[in-house]
């Protein structure tokens, strides 16, 4: 189990890290952003938690990265932050209507590579909210998460 205190140094590393050479810094009141995570998830034990790097498609106007916790009651949150900007939603794993995990490859244009990619869809009414492995690393706490809410909402029946 994860505390609050965990996902702020988590949170905190990935806005140090979430500007690239061709951006300005990410402008973030640390401070401020403490006590929102705080007041987010007040005392909840956080079981998973998986950081997108880089914001999905349909993310683009809204910050500079997302970070999606799972608690213990089953509970997901969807924390995007960026420069001056803080948003959450919360959803239970019980409302999601939909669950769609692509593994495949894309055609990275700048590298002239196909690299790999992980994704994650989790689909409830008209919004959906997307976890992303874009390295090996990376896809251990997308599919956690993954195994998790489909545990949770597909248990094996005994025959």
């Amino acid at each position: 189990m994860l505390t609050v205190n965990d996902l702020w140094e988590k949170t905190r590393e990935a806005a140090l890290a979430a500007t690239d050479e061709s951006e300005k810094p990410l402008q973030v009141d640390y401070a401020a952003l403490e006590k929102k995570l705080e007041r987010a998830l007040a005392a909840r034990k956080i079981e998973l938690l998986h950081i997108n790097k880089f914001l999905p498609e349909g993310y683009e106007d809204q910050g500079r990265f997302n970070v999606i916790v799972m608690t213990s009651g089953n509970v997901l949150y969807d924390l995007v932050i960026g420069d001056s900007y803080f948003r959450y939603d919360v959803f239970s794993c019980c409302d999601l209507d939909k669950i769609q995990l692509i593994d495949g490859t894309w055609d990275n244009k700048e590298n002239k590579t196909q690299d790999m990619f992980l994704s994650l869809r989790l689909m409830h009414g008209d919004e959906a909210h997307i976890l992303l492995a874009l390295s090996e690393e990376e896809r251990e706490p997308v599919l956690a998460i993954a195994d998790k809410i489909s545990q949770g909402r597909h248990p094996e029946r005994a025959s």
